[in-house]
């Protein structure tokens, strides 16, 4: 597999594939694609598998596509403007994504869920409980709104995050959340009553904007509807 990623802030990624060659992606993501590339909706991993991308308020189905007669060639592109990252996942070597960040895999990758073991950065930390986990061995992609900030965290380092902008972490980070300080801070500081705090070991990725930010910001530009 073969890939480059085309584009500024409204990027698609544009993968190219052998014959026997199949990746696969979140349902809606593809662009366009060579005319002889086979699409098909797949329940990936059956019916548990399914249901737990329920879970993640994803769809039960994904889509695989695979080249017939030949190489042949597919692009994926984000929801919303942002960047797209390819990650490379192998044996000991796995990656924890938001619920939203996946876009699309080699056939070899695994995509499963696994759960906040804290409550309170399930409640607050803005990524919920269940979380996304890249395994198995090739290349996955994830998009995310605004730009990527990368950060490979020492034993002990820590980093501060605004609640929601946590794209992806190595399973060796703690993931936890923290009040912003007094009671003022909290009401008139304008960052909200909690920070997600990251600690080291291992590399994190972080998006400078999140799509709540971006629906808040243009809200005030939508149509409104009258009732006169």
């Amino acid at each position: 597999m073969k890939y480059r990623i085309i584009g500024d802030n409204l990027q698609v990624v544009l993968v190219e594939l052998a014959q026997g060659e199949k990746v696969f992606s979140e349902a809606g993501a593809m662009n366009h694609m060579s005319g002889n590339m086979h699409m098909e909706a797949r329940a990936r991993g059956g019916l548990m598998s399914g249901l737990k991308r329920k879970l993640m308020n994803e769809t039960f189905f994904v889509t695989e596509f695979t080249p017939v007669g030949g190489a042949g060639y597919v692009a994926f592109r984000g929801n919303v403007p942002g960047k797209i990252m390819p990650i490379e996942v192998g044996p000991g070597k796995e990656f924890i994504v938001q619920k939203d960040a996946f876009l699309a895999a080699q056939d070899s990758v695994n995509l499963d869920i696994t759960f906040q073991r804290r409550l309170g950065s399930g409640f607050f930390g803005g990524e919920g409980f269940i979380l996304e986990k890249l395994s198995g061995q090739g290349t996955a992609f994830i998009h995310a709104a605004g730009d990527f900030i990368e950060y490979v965290l020492q034993p002990a380092q820590q980093v501060k995050v605004s609640t929601g902008c946590v794209v992806g972490f190595e399973p060796t980070v703690g993931f936890d959340i923290q009040t912003v300080g007094g009671i003022k801070t909290m009401f008139f500081g304008g960052e909200g009553v909690f920070v997600t705090t990251l600690t080291g070991p291992g590399r994190i990725v972080l998006q400078s904007m999140t799509i709540a930010n971006l629906a808040m910001a243009l809200a005030p530009f939508m149509p409104q509807n009258s009732s006169g």
